[in-house]
């Protein structure tokens, strides 16, 4: 049976691992990807309304094809994807908006390199940071008897392993989006 303890630190590190996942997923490797278009916002009848729930995206070679189910919305779509940071000119032919995908430089993808590495060391930080807590937790049960000494060094060792096990996820994630973005 399982401490409780653990489990809360299990499902904090999950949580985690999950939001650097995310966080990863939106860095440019240089490829189309509709991931780019996830944290756009379209002025929809004065509703801020993601793009992939007004229209379909298609990705075609190095580009993304944007072709909304209503055309009234395709200005506003062009003009959410101008004021984003995305770093790419919208073009319109009046029923899609093509964003076309330039091949990446060298110095490009070291940049999307060292900001993965970032947001990964982020993550490890945050599962250390998650570990550190819960061994207080351990030492305040064991100061306060409601833990013997030897299930305190049980569960230290249980939360170091689910650490390691945690930081190491996080590597492989950020390894293969190094690789993604070195590649294209």
């Amino acid at each position: 049976m399982r401490h409780p303890i653990l489990k809360s630190a299990e499902d904090r590190m999950n949580k985690s691992v999950e939001k650097i996942s995310e966080e990863l997923r939106k860095i440019r490797t240089g490829r189309a990807s509709p991931a780019i278009l996830e944290e756009i916002k379209v002025d929809y009848y004065g509703a801020p309304t993601p793009i992939n729930q007004l229209a379909t995206v298609k990705v075609e070679e190095r580009s993304l094809i944007i072709q909304p189910w209503d055309k009234s919305v395709l200005s506003s779509i062009e003009k959410a994807i101008f004021a984003s940071d995305i770093g790419i000119t919208p073009m319109n032919d009046g029923n899609a908006i093509r964003l076309v995908f330039p091949t990446p430089t060298t110095e490009q993808r070291q940049k999307w390199v060292k900001k993965a590495k970032e947001i990964a060391e982020q993550g490890k930080i945050a599962i250390r940071n998650i570990r550190r807590d819960v061994l207080k937790e351990i030492k305040q049960l064991e100061n306060d008897g409601k833990i013997s000494e030897d299930d305190a060094k049980r569960l230290e060792k249980e939360i170091q392993d689910l650490t390691d096990k945690k930081i190491e996820e996080i590597d492989k994630l950020f390894q293969k989006k190094e690789k993604e973005i070195m590649e294209v």
